[in-house]
């Protein structure tokens, strides 16, 4: 039986390059090395390479998508795509795979653009019966005036990045005084920012896929952060964040979230595994949050648990992302 040759590329290049390593690490071991030869390659910057065991390094060659160590030359027929943040959320890697007609795990680049642009995801979500919250979208440059901004949305808000990642650059704010600096740090991370009002009730993640002609609706998580918020920390932290799953839902609730997590996933064109957040409201209202469409796969992230408690292994949900994305 001939091995199909993957290159699982991680890495990337933002603040959640370690996370990503950390998913990558926990794919490998979990792919089946009867079916798949699996070479990690590690993107940072134009430094594309492959670490051997004793630590040697070869750079991919970016000319044919191939891999040469040691004079053997290795044609990777398919990328497995575990990079979160840029460029493997961003649709930029994408980009160049197709241009090089390798198939690939993840999202198309054009899919990729407008889950990972948080104004771009709720414009193209607008009318389809999603609730979400209000914002006001600034550029860099832009003058903002506090107490115009508190008198539309209220308080506390949120200030986030309009394109970024595991909270990276999220604050919420309290008071008028707060936000400038809020609006500097949301600018660390991205070119654009939101400011959303906050929606109070408890988050849940909803794992979803659609392959080989089914809807794959995972078990729906339930997140209750330590901190005051889900931020990076209550996110990779152990400890810092109780994760749920099954979420103790009414069957009203978990239906219109699971109604919601497939409508997202179909209007923004997604393909392989993609998580959904929302807050749901003390009334029972769902409010998307953002769309993940490269979800953490590291031993702490919730798709992972989602998969476990289905009863499936994450070696056979990439068997089923592999069959369905290869030829296309």
């Amino acid at each position: 039986m001939t091995r199909l040759k993957i290159a699982l590329l991680a890495g990337g290049d933002s603040s959640e390059r370690e996370i990503a390593l950390q998913s990558a690490a926990q794919i490998a071991a979990a792919l089946d090395t009867n079916k798949y030869d699996v070479t990690l390659i590690d993107l940072h910057g134009r430094d594309w390479h492959y670490t051997a065991p004793d630590g040697r390094q070869w750079q991919l060659d970016k000319n044919d998508f191939s891999l040469t160590v040691e004079g053997q030359k290795i044609l990777f027929e398919y990328a497995l795509i575990i990079i979160h943040g840029t460029p493997g959320e961003n649709g930029r890697l994408q980009g160049y795979l197709d241009m090089m007609g390798i198939p690939y795990s993840s999202c198309s680049m054009t899919s990729s653009v407008i889950t990972f642009d948080k104004i771009t995801t709720k414009r193209t979500l607008a009318g389809c019966g999603i609730p979400m919250a209000r914002e006001r979208f600034v550029r860099r440059g832009e003058e903002v005036d506090p107490n115009e901004v508190i008198h539309e949305l209220g308080l506390p808000i949120f200030v986030k990045p309009n394109a970024s990642g595991s909270s990276f650059g999220v604050t919420k704010v309290r008071t008028a005084e707060e936000l400038p600096g809020a609006i500097q740090a949301a600018f660390s991370e991205s070119e654009e920012v939101l400011i959303e009002e906050c929606i109070t009730g408890r988050e849940v993640g909803c794992g979803v896929m659609v392959a080989g002609g089914r809807d794959y609706i995972f078990p729906i998580t339930e997140i209750v952060p330590k901190n005051d918020f889900f931020d990076y920390e209550a996110k990779y932290t152990a400890g810092c964040s109780e994760e749920i799953t099954p979420a103790d839902l009414t069957p009203e609730v978990k239906t219109a979230l699971n109604r919601m997590t497939l409508e997202a996933y179909k209007r923004c064109r997604c393909s392989g595994v993609v998580r959904v957040d929302f807050i749901v409201t003390p009334e029972g209202k769902p409010y998307l949050i953002e769309i993940n469409s490269i979800p953490g796969m590291s031993a702490g992230s919730i798709v992972p648990k989602q998969v476990r408690c289905m009863g499936m292994t994450l070696g056979q949900l990439y068997d089923i992302i592999i069959d369905d994305t290869r030829h296309k």
